[in-house]
């Protein structure tokens, strides 16, 4: 398991073609299990109370991820929001590959 700290997230959903994710913390959790990799992103301290609301109202939650980590890394990839408003957090589930470019 690879744990990465991000120091920014760019999403784009709905009608957004992009869209910033103000945050206090996020960590970007990659597991290979048997040759299989799946990843997910952990945020806390989401700012954007309206951005989690219109996530826990609709059913589209897929959107298109570009994260940066602390180290200058990308990362680009096809996840899924799930918003936790009581908490002020969210998961991003990632659906397949998770694209990494150098910094």
């Amino acid at each position: 398991m690879e744990t990465i700290e991000l120091s920014s997230i760019i999403i784009g959903y709905a009608q957004h073609s992009s869209f910033k994710v103000a945050f206090s913390k996020a960590v970007l959790v990659i597991v290979t299990d048997h040759g299989d990799k799946l990843w997910y992103i952990d945020v806390d301290g989401v700012r954007d109370k309206d951005l989690l609301s219109w996530f826990s109202q609709n059913e589209d939650i897929r959107v298109q991820l570009t994260a940066k980590a602390a180290t200058g890394e990308e990362y680009q990839g096809i996840a899924y929001f799930h918003p936790n408003e009581p908490s002020s957090a969210a998961a991003i589930r990632g659906d397949g590959e998770l694209i990494r470019t150098e910094a």
